[in-house]
Parts: structure tokens; C-alpha cells; sequence
């Protein structure tokens, strides 16, 4: 009976010394270079007024990643990170900036293998790799700007499109002046009231819907153990 529970008791201390061991570095890997591009679907819904710093998300790879024929980071496989940094709304019209941290990838046989992944190809990005809401007061007058140029076209439009059967279409001739002199007119007064809201106004705030795809690439290579 004490030689079974010794044997016993050895083999627990095995079988936890074999979990605890560190990976081993002469395991069969395969690697993915730097500069790899990623397609990522976010499983979670993320926004500069309800996140918190710290706080983490998941998405999941959209696209095997194969080398050799060989399938070695599977279509859905889970990466995790979390919000690094987030830079809130300010008037003239500033918007939020958010930042964020890819973590690991867990892969096939479940290991976590750290890795560092940049978004890219989005035109709201800043400098420093943030996804920015908006930037700021020039771009505000701009957006007005090209609102005003929407209002007077509208207004052209129908001042050609309303009378153009009526007297032969040859009153557009009076018509299209005036519809575009109004609608200029309507447009200066929206840009000149909006500018001035824009400067007192808060800026958006960043918000990244669940299931929103982002590309990414891989900053570092890293190396995936295959079986």
C-alpha cells in the first residue's frame, strides 16, 4: 500500500514537472517574417467614451497563414490585446484618439505566442499609429466647406431640374442663376454659423463596431510551433 501511494505521489510530481516545463526551443517552428499582413475581425465592441485604459479585447484571423502548403495560423485563430492608450475629445472640435495593443495569438495546440501587430490602411490613423476620430478644427471647416458646396449644387440642381418643361426649358435661363445665388447664399450662412459652433464643439469619439474587420501587419517575426 506505501509503495502505490509513493508511486502515486511520484508520478503526480511528474506529470506537473512535464506541464511546468518551459517550451522547448529545439521544437519543430515554422516562421512568419515581419511585415506579414493580417485580416482581423474585432469580437468586441470598443469606443473612446465607454472603454477604459487596460481594459482588453479580443478578434480572431480571418485568413489562413500558411507556409510550404502547410496551414501554420488557422483561419479563426484568437488574438488577444487591450486598449493601451486613449486620449479623450477637446473642444475645437478635437476628436478622441484611441490606441491599441495586440498581445498574443493562441495558437493550434495552445500556446501563447506574443506578438506585435500595427493597424494599417486606414485614413483616420495619426502619426503614431492611433486611430483618431477626427483632426480637429481644419478638418471641421472643411467638412463645412464641402457641405456649402452640397447646398448650393442642390439648389442649382433644382432650380435646371424643376422649370426644365416649362416655357420650353427656356426659363432655366433666369431660374438656375437664382436657385445657385440662394443656395450660395444658404450655404455661407450654415458655414459661417458651423465654423463657429466648431469652435467650441468636442470633438467625436472613436468607436469600433463588434465584428469590424482591421488590417494589420506584423511588426516582429514570430515563430509558431507545429506539430
Amino acid at each position: 500500500m506505501k509503495k502505490l501511494i509513493s508511486f502515486l505521489i511520484l508520478a503526480l510530481f511528474l506529470t506537473q514537472s512535464v506541464m511546468a516545463a518551459p517550451f522547448n526551443a529545439n521544437a519543430k517552428t515554422k516562421r512568419i517574417t515581419a511585415g506579414t499582413k493580417f485580416e482581423l475581425k474585432l469580437m468586441n465592441p470598443l469606443s473612446t467614451s465607454t472603454n477604459l485604459e487596460g481594459q482588453e479585447f479580443q478578434a480572431i484571423l480571418l485568413t489562413d497563414q500558411t507556409q510550404d502548403n502547410d496551414v501554420i495560423l488557422p483561419m479563426g485563430s484568437l488574438i488577444r490585446g487591450s486598449i493601451k492608450k486613449i486620449v479623450p475629445s477637446k473642444k475645437l472640435s478635437r476628436g478622441a484618439i484611441l490606441y491599441l495593443d495586440f498581445d498574443h495569438i493562441v495558437t493550434p495546440n495552445g500556446r501563447q505566442i506574443p506578438l506585435s501587430l500595427s493597424i494599417v490602411g486606414r485614413s483616420d490613423m495619426t502619426y503614431d499609429g492611433g486611430i483618431a476620430a477626427s483632426q480637429g478644427y481644419k478638418q471641421a471647416v472643411k467638412e463645412n466647406w464641402d457641405k456649402t458646396v452640397d447646398i448650393t449644387k442642390t439648389a442649382t440642381e433644382w432650380g435646371n431640374e424643376t422649370f426644365e418643361d416649362f416655357a420650353g426649358g427656356w426659363f432655366r435661363v433666369l431660374t438656375v442663376p437664382v436657385s445657385a445665388l440662394a443656395g450660395g447664399i444658404a450655404g455661407g450662412f450654415y458655414t459661417v454659423g458651423a465654423d463657429v459652433y466648431a469652435l467650441f464643439a468636442r470633438g467625436k469619439d472613436v468607436n469600433l463596431k463588434c465584428n469590424e474587420r482591421l488590417n494589420v501587419i506584423l511588426v516582429e517575426p514570430i515563430d509558431i510551433p507545429v506539430i
